[in-house]
Parts: structure tokens; C-alpha cells; sequence
């Protein structure tokens, strides 16, 4: 599995110190998290480093947990495939693609999820 950067991101997420992340981005941050909650309803997180100290402050800790089920790299960019687990239980699908800066930093970040795929669901 690739995309080295990214699968530390989840596990930093999901750790009891999520803020971490923080220490991931570049200078010039820039993001969208466009969270699906089922049916048509989604919220797109979106900014720089303000906002994502913002989502970091609003979202469940310690509930879900992430689990990359393929990852890839093709230059500067990182690209996952995964499920969000709650107690274990499918909660969402999600896919993220990151484009690193010259010195190793997460420069923007898209990630999308929703309910309504389980992605390992035959």
C-alpha cells in the first residue's frame, strides 16, 4: 500500500491527539471535506488552516475510527479508498487525494464520504 502521508493522516485522526494533523499541513493549507450524511444531506468543510482547526474542534473523537483499503501515489499526490467504522460497523465510505508540497507537507486535500456505499458491501 502507498500514499504514506494519508494513512498517517487517518491514524493520526482517529489517535487521542487528532490535532496532530495540524503538524501535516503546508503554510498555504488548503481544503474540502465534503461530509454526506445520507439521503441528499452533505456539508462541505472548507478553508485553510482556521478552518480545519474549526473541524478538527466540532467533529465526534474517539467514536469512529478510519481504515484504508487502497492507497496510491503518483507524484505529489496521494490518493486513499476507505471505510469509516464506528464500533467496528460500516458508517461511510470515504476516498481522500492530498497533493504534497516540495517539503513533504499536505498542500490541499480533498476528501469525500457518504453512508449511502459500502464500498466491501457483496
Amino acid at each position: 500500500m502507498s500514499a504514506p502521508l494519508l494513512t498517517k493522516w487517518f491514524e493520526v485522526i482517529d489517535s487521542d491527539h487528532p490535532d496532530g494533523i495540524l503538524d501535516l499541513i503546508a503554510p498555504d493549507f488548503r481544503f474540502s471535506i465534503v461530509f454526506g450524511t445520507g439521503g441528499a444531506a452533505a456539508r462541505d468543510f472548507n478553508g485553510g488552516r482556521e478552518a480545519m482547526e474549526g473541524y478538527l474542534a466540532q467533529r465526534e473523537k474517539g467514536v469512529l475510527t478510519h481504515h484504508v483499503l487502497s492507497a496510491s501515489t503518483v507524484g505529489p499526490d496521494e490518493l486513499v479508498l476507505g471505510q469509516a467504522r464506528r464500533a467496528g460497523e460500516f458508517e461511510s465510505t470515504f476516498v481522500a487525494c492530498a497533493r504534497l508540497n516540495d517539503a513533504g507537507k499536505v498542500a490541499t486535500l480533498m476528501i469525500g464520504r457518504s453512508p449511502e456505499l459500502d464500498i466491501e458491501a457483496r
